[in-house]
């Protein structure tokens, strides 16, 4: 975002550049807006400390955020510079139009972890259901207009949610240029779109929800229709596509973030590695104590705890079976902070010393996985299709080294799954972008070489039954990668000394 924009309005104080004294309301003295439609105006003296928000603030959380974060690591300067990005990819006139994921129910009245759209939070770092966000091309530069529309505050039902944000911290700390009660969208929503030349959303593909936006998008007939009726389908487009290009690469606070949380993960890797488990569960529940002890919010997706002949099976989350004393217990898991994964596998004994065969096989992943690593630049000029193409050759050879007929499909059988995907604020990131696309630096992937032997005469007899991955976070560089997720030790030394 060009600084002349930043100067020319006010802005709170989440922003620390240079701007002149006076030109900041001050975000400890927010004011409540009770307007279906507002824009920036006056504050009164109210404390930010004193008022509750949907979500922590550093006023609020200063143990959870830093000054000028807006969530964990990533400051209100950063989204705006993201929205302005967007703005500048659309046409003049366009407009992008998200929506806020809905709450999910496990039971009536019993609500899963809310976790926001990841689109949507990229874009606002609004962490609260039921809100609109619609950024403008206003076709004047670099300029753009960011609406923000939220559920108002209401006492009678945070009494039983706990706290909303609400329409004026909309403008005071999300920096919305305009906002409104999101249960008058059905008033606010049609103007906005009409006066676009072109619409960019996804919204059609959300699940509706129970919310007054989803009634009014959805309504009887489907979200299509709905849209239909206000506007042209045919300037309608898709949205993702363009911030896919746009969440490839990885800015230097993401980067810092994604390590911060890889760190915190590699961590609890490693501690569970130094204990003797005899159940799977109690395993996973060991990892995920430790992701929340180091920093992390959680985990970042179920884990897989899979001892013996279960690490056959790639997705494995069962988690209920015993660890056998012998066996190798292969643990594919990761943390979540601020919305941001780590995703790691590591294989280890479950008595802590790897037998003869198991550490064979072991090293044969392990060097694969180091050569695929180090080609994690930008110079290499490769894709990660490429790149999975260099990790089956190289397991070829090492499998061919322990004895394996490794003729026809041999290689495919024993590594089914590619060799990684992106990361960033999902698990599998970017869903629809290529991996056919040469890596750069900036963007963030995983290496995730692995072998899986079935209990199948074609098969060394001494190998089958184990399986074994080796992952870790990495972001890509100009000539050398970043290891994100380099606190979990595996080395075979390094695995076996943490035992002694």
């Amino acid at each position: 975002m060009a600084t002349s924009r930043l100067l020319g309005r006010q802005l709170p104080r989440y922003f620390h550049c240079q701007i002149p004294a006076g030109a900041l309301p001050r975000l400890s003295q927010p004011r409540i807006q009770t307007q279906s439609i507002a824009r920036r105006g006056y504050a009164s003296s109210i404390s930010a400390a004193e008022l509750k928000f949907g979500q922590p603030l550093h006023e609020t959380h200063p143990h959870l955020l830093g000054p000028g974060e807006l969530t964990p690591g990533i400051t209100a300067l950063e989204y705006a510079h993201r929205r302005s990005r967007l703005a500048n990819r659309l046409p003049k006139h366009a407009v992008a139009v998200l929506a806020a994921a809905e709450v999910t129910y496990q039971a009536p009245a019993i609500f899963n972890e809310y976790r926001q759209d990841s689109n949507f939070f990229y874009l606002t770092g609004f962490n609260e259901p039921n809100a609109l966000t619609i950024i403008v091309n206003d076709g004047s530069g670099d300029n753009h207009l960011f609406h923000l529309y939220t559920r108002e505050k209401d006492p009678k039902a945070e009494l039983w949610d706990g706290a909303r944000s609400g329409t004026q911290a909309a403008m005071d700390v999300f920096n919305a240029d305009e906002t409104g009660d999101i249960e008058r969208i059905s008033d606010i929503l049609p103007k906005v779109l009409r006066d676009a030349t072109e619409i960019y959303t996804d919204i059609p593909a959300v699940t509706p929800g129970r919310s007054s936006l989803h009634r009014f998008l959805y309504g009887p007939t489907g979200a299509s229709e709905s849209l239909k009726k206000l506007v042209d389908p045919g300037r309608v487009k898709p949205l993702r596509p363009i911030l896919n290009e746009m969440r490839a690469f990885k800015s230097e606070e993401e980067v810092v973030q994604l390590r911060r949380v890889g760190q915190a993960a590699g961590r609890a890797f490693t501690e569970a590695m130094r204990h003797t488990f005899t159940k799977e569960r109690d395993l996973a529940s060991f990892l995920e104590y430790n992701f929340k002890i180091n920093g992390c919010d959680g985990k970042a997706f179920v884990p897989v705890v899979a001892g013996g002949s279960n690490a056959l099976s790639i997705h494995y989350t069962r988690n209920d079976d015993v660890l056998n004393d012998g066996d190798m217990v292969l643990v594919d898991g990761g943390g979540e902070m601020g919305t941001y994964i780590s995703d790691i596998t590591r294989t280890f004994p479950v008595n802590g010393k790897f037998s003869d065969p198991q550490r064979d096989l072991y090293n044969a992943v392990l060097n694969v996985h180091r050569s695929c690593v180090a080609l994690c630049r930008e110079s290499a000029g490769l894709s990660l299709d490429r790149l999975h193409g260099v990790a089956e050759t190289g397991l070829k050879d090492q499998l061919k080294q322990l004895g394996f007929d490794v003729s026809g499909d041999a290689v495919r059988t024993l590594f089914p799954h590619h060799l990684g995907h992106y990361i960033g604020l999902d698990v599998h990131d970017i869903p629809g972008y290529s991996r056919g696309y040469n890596l750069k630096a900036g963007q963030c992937i995983t290496i995730e070489p692995g072998i899986y032997v079935p209990d199948d005469d074609r098969w060394p007899a001494k190998f089958r039954g184990i399986g074994i991955r080796i992952e870790d976070s990495v972001c890509v560089g100009d000539d050398n990668p970043i290891v994100l997720t380099t606190e979990a030790v595996k080395e075979v030394d390094d695995i076996e000394a943490l035992r002694d």
